[in-house]
């Protein structure tokens, strides 16, 4: 563990120096502390930052650890540091992804069991009220849109409310991919104008799979290369499953968010 927690402190101040991101003179935890303190609660401690700041406080890590209030304002002022953290390191993984093969899903994130549903407090409104087609059930929370590579590796990620549809968030994905990558993604992602409009503008080519009763039907060669290539996203669902905890304890939306994002960030630094 100790090899690890190194590897993320200098990554995270090497990508802070090289950004030139100026601190305050006179805070005594410096923002590379603050993000590997959060980057290894999500990945030894599923979230919990009191036992990521028990382990940390010690003098051969960050002796002047922040009390519990003031790390959790730090944390929520790094929120744009933390994006573009994220963002870095899809340019890494779409640097190393040769191939250019990219894999589309989404996983719901609920909030509360469907019984505590009237007395949910972080969210009170039926878009987040969203179903589970595998599942056959209904659940309450948040949709995880992920774009990764043919490795695993997250390219891209969204938060969006349970009820929103994959159709609807595809047209928020930026698509920033090399010219003629290939995006496999699961049925619920047709959507013919914009699988013209990507191969028209940017040559890329979406290949969701397809329903029986569609117009555009696949050759069996290629229905099979989608599902083969679906077991990753998969996988990757079921890894970052892994680091969460049973349920995420979170006071405001703002914060349950939060959390959810570090988490799949500290899924792309555990990826190195």
């Amino acid at each position: 563990m100790d090899e690890k927690i190194l590897a993320i402190y200098c990554l995270c101040a090497d990508v802070l120096q090289a950004l030139g991101h100026a601190e305050d003179p006179q805070q005594k935890m410096s923002d590379a502390e603050v993000i590997t303190t959060a980057v290894v609660a999500m990945l030894f401690f599923r979230g919990n930052f009191e036992a990521a700041r028990a382990l940390l406080c010690a003098p051969c890590y960050m002796p002047h650890m922040l009390s519990r209030s003031r790390l959790n304002r730090r944390l929520h002022r790094l929120n744009d540091l933390f994006v573009t953290l994220f963002e870095l390191l899809g340019g890494l993984w779409k640097h190393l992804n040769t191939e250019s093969i990219y894999i589309l899903d989404s996983f719901p994130l609920a909030v509360c069991d469907n019984y505590r549903i009237p007395r949910a407090k972080l969210y009170q409104h039926e878009a987040y009220r969203g179903y589970i087609a595998s599942k056959k059930r209904y659940f309450y929370g948040l949709k995880i849109h992920l774009l990764v590579s043919k490795n695993g590796q997250p390219i891209e990620c969204y938060l969006t409310p349970g009820s929103y549809s994959d159709v609807r968030v595809l047209k928020s994905f930026q698509f920033d991919l090399p010219e003629g990558s290939h995006i496999y993604a699961d049925k619920a992602y047709n959507d013919y104008e914009l699988e013209d409009a990507l191969i028209e503008a940017v040559h890329i080519q979406l290949y969701p799979i397809r329903k029986k009763n569609s117009k555009r039907a696949v050759p069996p060669y290629l229905a099979y290369v989608q599902h083969y290539y679906r077991k990753m996203i998969e996988t990757v669902g079921s890894l970052i499953e892994r680091l969460l905890p049973k349920t995420i304890h979170a006071v405001t939306a703002a914060g349950f968010e939060l959390k959810v994002f570090l988490f799949i960030l500290a899924y792309s630094i555990h990826c190195l």
